[in-house]
């Protein structure tokens, strides 16, 4: 058996919710279920988004631009080379 709990809504929210509910032909709890399960899926993916952006930029400033520098080298070189 799942938790009660009580929540307040405009009306204007309320009666899509009645509306969405209907249409799937299922109950307003498990559209709510639905819909929260969703916003934490959605949540979790830019957390973890979130901490790879992190771990990049931490590459980048450990190895003192070291990668940064190694790419603009490389790319300028195969410029250079391809000129000649």
């Amino acid at each position: 058996m799942g938790v009660k709990t009580a929540i307040s809504l405009d009306d204007e929210l309320f009666q899509k919710i009645e509306a969405i509910s209907k249409e799937l032909q299922i109950s307003r709890s498990r559209l709510f279920a639905l819909a929260v399960q969703e916003f934490i899926a959605h949540h979790e993916n830019l957390q973890l988004l979130h901490s790879i952006n992190l771990a990049y930029d931490d590459e980048k400033v450990d190895s003192g631009g070291k990668t940064l520098q190694k790419s603009m080298r490389s790319k300028q070189r195969n410029l250079v080379e391809g000129q000649w």
